[in-house]
């Protein structure tokens, strides 16, 4: 796989600092049923790498210590983590909102099937990768048959509760370019979504998420095997939006890998950039807030990709 960390540490991005820390996200993980083509992970069923026992004890001790009010789970599938519901158990007990990156499809593969039902009892928000609602670009993206399994999956959310009026169960959307470019303007996304979902599958969400493709693993390295790399970087500075650094996700919360160590975001993950402390990589079992809090952040190229256009972020567009 090319590596795009030469190039991107080559790139001067704006310095800035980390805020108030209000949201852990923790990667249990890089083993996902599903290899998709804008992966900046480069998950798949072949990854073996999941955190062990111990350091989910240090995340919840973490989260417990310092009085966390959200985490948001993500892979791979998180799901797949063998102490998954475990963990979300864990999770309300400490009374914080739980977020789970869910790619859909796996809450029908067999050994599964009961994970939709875990969400509901632990009143877990669902952020479910859909890169579109056509049939042909979600199965050029994700693979043959995915855009059927996740509609079931949908389906199933729904329901159980999810996107009711009535109800606290949150389903959110992610929406992804499908290659180098920037998405469209998220509202009116959201409502063509919505439109399109509803009348042609009785299927309901609460918000859609667009996410900007990082030029990191999969999706970096197909940018460097089309030569497609320059341009989409030159794409993405020439959008800069100096108004969307204040709300960079890295500046209000802390990524943890599935080994425990810390990084300011899940891109600066895949790409090794860990925070240190005494010249090693910091970690969740001898962290504090307070060692953290105001510290430059780690940046490179592919900032850019957080701060072009409307912006993005794990919650959808910052402007």
């Amino acid at each position: 796989m090319l590596d795009t960390l030469p190039l991107l540490n080559k790139i001067i991005f704006p310095a800035i600092h980390r805020k108030a820390i209000n949201i852990l996200q923790v990667n249990l993980g890089y083993r996902c049923n599903q290899q998709c083509l804008h992966c900046h992970v480069n998950a798949g069923p072949n990854r073996r790498e999941e955190m062990s026992l111990e350091v989910l004890s240090n995340v919840l001790e973490f989260v417990r210590r310092h009085q966390i009010k959200t985490v948001d789970l993500t892979g791979g599938a998180p799901e797949m983590h063998p102490h998954f519901v475990f963990l979300l158990e864990a999770l309300r007990q400490l009374d914080v909102k739980i977020i789970v990156r869910c790619n859909l499809t796996i809450l029908n593969e067999p050994g599964y099937e009961h994970l939709a039902q875990s969400f509901v009892d632990n009143n877990v928000e669902v952020v479910a990768s859909m890169p579109c609602y056509l049939e042909e670009n979600v199965n050029n993206q994700r693979g043959g048959g995915v855009f059927d399994r996740s509609i079931k999956a949908l389906k199933k959310l729904n329901s159980l509760g999810y996107a009711h009026s009535d109800l606290s169960l949150v389903l959110n959307l992610v929406y992804n370019p499908q290659g180098a470019s920037l998405s469209p303007d998220q509202v009116k996304l959201e409502s063509d979504y919505k439109q399109f979902l509803a009348d042609n599958y009785d299927i309901y969400f609460n918000q859609l998420f667009t996410i900007t493709n990082v030029p990191v693993k999969r999706f970096g390295s197909m940018l460097l095997s089309k030569n497609e790399f320059t341009p989409y970087m030159e794409l993405l500075k020439s959008a800069f939006q100096s108004v969307n650094l204040d709300g960079l996700m890295c500046r209000y919360h802390l990524s943890i890998d599935w080994q425990g160590y810390i990084y300011d975001c899940d891109f600066n993950q895949m790409l090794d950039l860990a925070l240190m402390h005494q010249g090693k990589k910091m970690h969740i079992s001898d962290a504090n807030l307070a060692q953290l809090s105001n510290k430059e952040i780690i940046v490179a190229g592919h900032c850019y990709a957080c701060t072009a256009g409307k912006g993005s972020s794990c919650g959808g567009t910052l402007s």
